[in-house]
């Protein structure tokens, strides 16, 4: 492990002036904020904060009932990777290199992996996992009318949605919502999914909430791995200032709910690999935590740099070199005992175009490839079709010719093993699945629908800048709608009544109810089902 996971870098005791300062500007009224939370045993923190839960739901509960324990990593690289320098297509060397006279790769620096395709040398580390039958490349990955926006393109990623549509639930979120809506007030005792870093993916958002456990950067999830809290509340300033930020230290570190397990697996375990990259450094703590039988699911961890609009020999080489070395040094330290339990894919918003641009690097482009690295991957190989550098589109973007989807859709079903229904429903369509990508799992476990019809509800405001719960009702039914505050106690009962089908509308007037200013959960009680949301009631 780097230097930066040494212990004591974080929460080291205030030795002078400086420090004091430093330390208060640290813990700002925008930083009290933000890492205020929801406190309390009530196990659950609303979307903007720096962990959540992911609660029950299908997925989790597909995932947590199979005999098998496989795992799911995924790595976001950041900013549109250039797929055609990592994967160099040299079955039309001679296209490829007429359009990037000063970026192309030279034969001579490539790693020939078959069938007329290559990679850099910056990615020799894992030339033995391809050696070894534990990589495919999928070719090609794209979607119909492709946005060229990082922020809307990795939305349509992350929602799974189309170039067309606006959905700003993630593919995940959306399930675990739909069919546990009560999630906010029934927490598992373990995280299903673990997010470092991805502050701008929707991947786990609901309509309510972001439903994945999401730290901001590695070095958060070493604290509580290894001291159990994220805020030390011991070494603090002598003063009132002081006083007030180990309260504030404590009340957080109470919002972190899966500290004790988290800690507990990483203490059952050892990191056996020699990791000397920022990507390195994230996936030794999953690495980490699988081996200590965690028994999370899901992890995805974030390199960024992908940008690539000028000076790309020099940046998209390094990437290129971080991404290889540290999913080599993971698949190591995972050893024989688990290289074959779990599997890592990496995604990009978009490729980059054919031809580079006047700054020495290539503008954002559509289709690009993907990797997926395992130990149950049945033999190396290339999936789909490979890149048509002679076929463009008006741009100079290269065809996609499979969809990200199909990808989800088989790596959920065949790797994952949930049920076909389900992936379809999770992913909004039927997406054809993919051939020979990963060994299938043995077993499918069905997920049984809720026997009620999903209650639809979410916060608005009205002309006045009141806040109402807006719910829908498709027959008459007994209601009841609860205030829960940030301890998990219901701090208000707003009504309890029968409404007639159709939508309904209740003010939450704090003044009148005798509340202060701050985060709350609605809880709306439907003939006995429940739902539950965050709601932010102001000045």
């Amino acid at each position: 492990m780097r230097n930066f996971f040494k212990k004591g870098r974080l929460g080291s005791k205030l030795s002078d002036g400086k420090a004091h300062e430093q330390d208060h500007k640290r813990w700002s009224r925008r930083d009290f904020l933000f890492n205020m939370g929801l406190a309390g045993g009530a196990g659950f923190l609303f979307n903007k904060f720096p962990l959540k839960a992911l609660a029950t739901s299908p997925l989790s509960y597909a995932l947590n009932a199979l005999e098998t324990d496989r795992v799911l990593v995924l790595i976001r690289l950041k900013g549109g990777n250039d797929g055609l320098n990592m994967i160099v297509p040299v079955y039309d060397y001679g296209t490829y290199q007429s359009l990037r006279p000063n970026i192309a790769l030279s034969q001579s620096d490539l790693i020939d992996l078959g069938e007329g395709n290559a990679i850099p040398n910056t990615m020799a580390p894992i030339q033995p996992l391809w050696n070894e039958g534990k990589l495919k490349v999928v070719q090609s990955i794209g979607y119909p009318s492709q946005n060229l926006s990082h922020f809307r393109s990795n939305d349509i990623w992350s929602s799974a949605s189309d170039a067309d549509q606006i959905d700003n639930t993630g593919w995940l979120g959306r399930l675990l919502e739909n069919e546990y809506p009560d999630y906010l007030m029934n927490p598992p005792t373990m995280p299903p999914a673990i997010q470092i870093g991805g502050q701008g993916s929707i991947v786990f958002n609901s309509l309510t909430a972001s439903m994945s456990m999401t730290m901001t950067n590695p070095t958060e999830l070493f604290e509580i791995a290894q001291n159990g809290q994220l805020h030390d509340t011991e070494n603090l300033p002598d003063c009132d200032y002081g006083e007030a930020l180990g309260y504030v230290r404590a009340v957080t570190n109470s919002t972190y709910i899966y500290a004790g397990v988290i800690k507990e697996a990483y203490d059952s375990s050892t990191t056996d690999a020699d990791y000397t990259t920022s990507l390195g450094d994230q996936l030794a703590l999953v690495a980490r935590l699988i081996k200590g039988n965690l028994g999370t699911k899901i992890y995805m961890v974030e390199l960024d740099g992908f940008d690539t609009h000028a000076d790309q020999n020099t940046n998209h080489p390094a990437l290129m070199q971080n991404l290889s070395k540290a999913v080599a040094d993971f698949y190591e330290d995972l050893g024989t005992t688990f290289q074959n339990k779990v599997l890592s894919m990496t995604y990009s918003e978009f490729g980059r175009r054919v031809q580079q641009n006047a700054s020495g690097g290539t503008d954002h482009g559509a289709a690009a490839p993907l990797l997926i690295f395992g130990g149950e991957m049945d033999g190396n190989g290339f999936v789909g079709t490979n890149p048509d550098l002679q076929n463009l589109d008006e741009v100079g973007n290269l065809a996609f010719t499979t969809d990200f989807r199909q990808v989800y859709a088989t790596v959920l079903q065949d790797w994952l093993c949930v049920h076909p229904d389900t992936v379809n429903s999770l992913l909004g369509q039927n997406v054809e699945r993919l051939d020979n990508l990963v060994v299938p799992c043995q077993s499918i476990v069905g997920i049984q629908n809720t026997a009620f019809t999903p209650i639809k509800h979410r916060v608005i405001k009205d002309i006045n800048a009141n806040t109402l719960i807006e719910f829908s009702l498709e027959q008459e039914a007994a209601i009841l709608l609860q205030l829960i505050g940030i301890t998990g106690q219901v701090v208000a009962q707003i009504e309890q009544s029968y409404r007639t089908s159709g939508v309904h509308r209740i003010a939450l007037d704090r003044r009148a109810l005798g509340l202060p200013a701050g985060p709350y959960i609605y809880r709306l009680v439907v003939n006995g089902q429940a739902v539950s949301g965050k709601v932010l009631l102001g000045h």
